[in-house]
């Protein structure tokens, strides 16, 4: 049991998802969600006030402006992209707190949530969890 309450803990302190970094968001935690994606994916379509460094891209040079005290929640397109898991291990070892979201922006959109960017599809809505 002590093995299977360790790895939900462990999932759940390196997961979110979209109504949790909603809720977040709206509740001005120090939270930022962070696209890893290429920059004209980003362009095209992001979580509102997303931040933009793909993780090719993730370096001390490149995150030397970043506060260390935020949780940056990194995302990519979806579960078919793995961007996200390797944003997620390239800013941890920068040394900084990272989640990864569930889905990426597909789940984000799936949810309802808005997105921003030139072919920005979603307008948002009034979104209520079941979980």
């Amino acid at each position: 049991m002590d093995k299977q309450v360790k790895y939900y803990e462990n999932k759940l302190s390196f997961e979110m998802d979209s109504s949790d970094l909603f809720d977040s968001l709206n509740r001005g935690e120090k939270i930022i969600p962070l696209d890893a994606r290429k920059s004209f994916g980003f362009e095209a379509e992001h979580i509102p006030n997303a931040i933009n460094i793909p993780h090719r891209e993730m370096n001390v040079d490149r995150t030397k402006n970043l506060d260390k005290d935020t949780v940056y929640v990194i995302y990519c397109d979806g579960i078919g992209c793995n961007a996200s898991t390797k944003g997620a291990l390239n800013m941890a070892r920068l040394g900084f707190k990272v989640k990864e979201l569930i889905g990426g922006i597909e789940w984000w959109k799936f949810d309802g949530y808005a997105t921003e960017g030139t072919e920005a599809s979603q307008i948002g809505k009034k979104v209520q969890c079941a979980c």
